[in-house]
């Protein structure tokens, strides 16, 4: 699989090049600012994705995960009290 890289600006101007690159083996990054932003990809390459029947929960316990660095940024928002 191959990897394509567009700007906002580029995607605007060339939607129908990154349409007809991503319907092939090519997934296409969209930067915003430099940084990656969106992943565009046919249909057909998301659904096998979604489809590998696998949970984050099963992902996150395969073998040699445990060395992963992983410290996910705390949240700013504040907790409110619930409604019942």
């Amino acid at each position: 699989m191959s990897k394509l890289t567009y700007t906002s600006r580029e995607f605007n101007q060339r939607v129908s090049e990154a349409k007809k690159m991503a319907e092939g083996d090519t997934v296409v990054y969209i930067t915003d600012r430099g940084a990656p932003a969106h992943v565009l990809m046919s249909i057909e390459k998301y659904n096998r994705l979604m489809s590998n029947g696998r949970s984050i929960l099963d992902m996150l316990a395969m073998p040699g995960m445990e060395d992963i660095e992983f410290e996910p940024e705390r949240s700013k928002e504040v907790a409110r009290i619930a409604e019942l």
